[in-house]
């Protein structure tokens, strides 16, 4: 990447005069090595991550409702096919998503 490329990244407001580069540089390389030992994305598709959706919490498929969310409605008692009655875009395989998910996060 070019320096200008880097330096609309990482002005501030007001722009400083210089950026430092190498200091962009290593936080970007370090914020990669951190999502990519994530298992989000690699155990379970369906599971999502967006630091500017629900602030950046696990969600299904890019949509809004998390996998907090989930676990919570079922933990209150909800089955999946009520979940699924109540928000049609969540599917049982999207329940069972979030449930191992939250498997897998509870044995690391």
């Amino acid at each position: 990447m070019s320096e200008a490329e880097f330096r609309v990244g990482c002005t501030l407001s007001p722009p400083p005069k210089t950026v430092n580069v190498g200091r962009c540089r290593r936080a970007v390389v370090a914020i990669h090595r951190l999502c990519e030992h994530l298992p989000v994305t690699m155990s379970h598709p369906t599971i999502t991550t967006d630091p500017q959706r629900r602030g950046g919490r696990a969600c299904v498929r890019n949509l809004r409702i998390s996998v907090g969310d989930i676990l919570g409605w079922l933990a209150l008692g909800q089955s999946p096919e009520e979940i699924g009655a109540d928000y049609p875009e969540i599917t049982l395989d999207d329940v069972r998503a979030c449930l191992a998910y939250a498997a897998e996060r509870e044995r690391r």
